[in-house]
């Protein structure tokens, strides 16, 4: 008889269980349900919620710097702009401290060429009458080719076209006080892809790079 006793409690104490958990979960399920279909369908997550607004103490003594410290000096953040006109010929970039203009070769010279055209010498004419607003007296003129042909011949030719460019800049500023830093860069530092003629088209290009507003 014990242990049939012992055997038929935890049966007994299951099904109650079982039958509270049943109409538990029955009636949350109405209770859901019935508040659902009263209220207006909203994705899951997208339920906006209420929250006060934080209020804060100005005389909380962690929002005051400590005794004898001192704000960081303000700083400039140096933003690049860029201008390229439609057909992509020429580029301009300003930043805070600099000025570049960026010419195609193309638009320079003839095919594996450094004779600079009569329409190219015009465009550097521009360029030099921003260095005299600019009061530029240090000039950077770097010259680059695309990566077809030896890497040997890329670097000679675009030496070739930087110092064609830097003499018209010379002729046009005809100014001592003015320090030049030409350089070849033949293929490095593309700016585009070469494995494109787009691409090439735009890393075979004439830089000229100048300090902003020096007095």
């Amino acid at each position: 008889m014990t242990s049939t006793r012992t055997r038929s409690v935890p049966i007994r104490i299951a099904s109650v269980v079982t039958t509270a958990t049943f109409l538990a979960a029955a009636n949350l399920y109405g209770a859901t349900h019935a508040a659902a279909d009263d209220g207006p369908s909203v994705p899951p997550g997208t339920e906006a919620t209420a929250t006060a607004p934080v209020e804060l103490d100005p005389n909380d003594p962690d929002l005051k710097l400590p005794e004898g410290a001192t704000l960081a000096e303000p700083k400039v953040l140096d933003i690049k702009s860029v201008v390229e006109d439609q057909s992509g010929d020429e580029r301009r970039e300003d930043t805070n401290t600099d000025v570049k203009f960026a010419l195609q070769a193309e638009v320079l010279f003839g095919k594996d060429s450094a004779k600079i055209s009569a329409q190219a010498r015009a465009r550097i004419s521009v360029i030099a009458n921003e260095i005299k607003t600019q009061n530029a007296t240090r000039i950077r003129v770097f010259g680059f080719t695309d990566d077809l042909g030896s890497s040997a011949h890329g670097d000679v030719l675009s030496r070739k076209r930087a110092n064609a460019v830097h003499g018209i800049l010379e002729q046009e500023l005809s100014d001592a006080n003015i320090t030049y830093e030409v350089r070849g860069y033949g293929e490095d530092y593309p700016i585009a892809d070469n494995s494109t003629e787009a691409g090439r088209k735009k890393n075979r290009r004439v830089e000229i790079s100048f300090p902003r507003g020096e007095n």
